[in-house]
């Protein structure tokens, strides 16, 4: 499967993915400064009249996120990110985590995320140069994250791969157990697609088996698990999750099932292990 960012930005999935990297942001800066490590940042923003419009996936996405009311706090904390860059309205530009984050850092916070793809690594530069405490890089985000990691102390960490490459939920289950490894009070949240739970399920066990600590897991399905071919949904799978991220995961996942879903739509958060 080809996540590539500019052509799902804005879709259900980012919705669950930035609205709950958000609350753990939050959260982990009330306990002092924080660095937010990003494995896979891609540009940083994103402009849905390019590969967003031909994918349409933004329109079933933050486009409809912009339009309905009564929006739950958490989701309603993305969609002031989302205005702020849309003054006049709508949503032709979205996010990513890079200026997300970047946007919400405090004194003493940092943002450092990781690009492999020159081109995208020079848009993300660009997106980031505003904020001087927020800093893309090239480089392996597996490799080059679990570096920084190393050289920090309780990160929160996004793994968020485009999933172009067959060994992508290895080394994300990987990159996760040796960033733990190396220091249990850091925070770890893989992304990734839902398309059928044999695959997912052979994740999960990757990171039970590596005995790294509590693993919450956050599913928003829009539709069953009856045609692996398609993106059904997504999880948000949080490792040594702070208190209260079992609720806020639920408000998140639950929102995005009951207003984008299809029939049979559902969200389920869940302990592993």
């Amino acid at each position: 499967m080809n996540y590539r960012h500019s052509f799902h930005a804005g879709n259900f999935a980012d919705l669950v993915k930035h609205a709950l990297v958000l609350w753990l942001l939050k959260e982990r800066q009330e306990r002092g400064p924080v660095t937010v490590i990003d494995t896979h940042a891609g540009a940083g923003l994103y402009d849905l009249s390019g590969d967003g419009a031909r994918s349409k996936e933004a329109e079933a996405g933050v486009a409809r996120l912009m339009t309905v009311g009564d929006r739950p706090p958490l989701i309603e904390a993305l969609a002031v990110e989302v205005a702020a860059l849309n003054p006049d309205g709508g949503a032709r530009f979205y996010p990513g985590s890079p200026l997300l984050i970047a946007r919400a850092l405090k004194g003493g916070d940092r943002y450092l995320g990781f690009e492999f793809n020159p081109p995208v690594q020079e848009m993300l530069t660009e997106a980031l140069a505003d904020w001087s405490a927020a800093e893309g890089r090239a480089g392996d985000g597996y490799v080059e994250a679990l570096k920084a990691a190393k050289a920090t102390k309780g990160p929160l960490v996004l793994i968020d791969p485009p999933f172009e490459r067959p060994d992508d939920y290895v080394r994300s289950a990987e990159t996760a157990a040796a960033i733990l490894r190396h220091d249990r009070t850091a925070t770890v949240a893989v992304w990734t697609p839902l398309k059928d739970m044999e695959t997912f399920d052979g994740f999960i066990r990757r990171l039970e088996e590596a005995r790294i600590g509590r693993v919450l897991v956050a599913e928003a399905r829009l539709r069953p698990l009856n045609n692996p071919m398609k993106m059904n949904g997504c999880t948000m799978t949080v490792i040594n999750p702070p208190s209260g991220a079992e609720a806020a995961a639920a408000e998140i996942c639950g929102w995005v099932a009951a207003t984008l879903g299809e029939a049979g739509a559902r969200a389920e958060v869940w302990r592993a292990g």
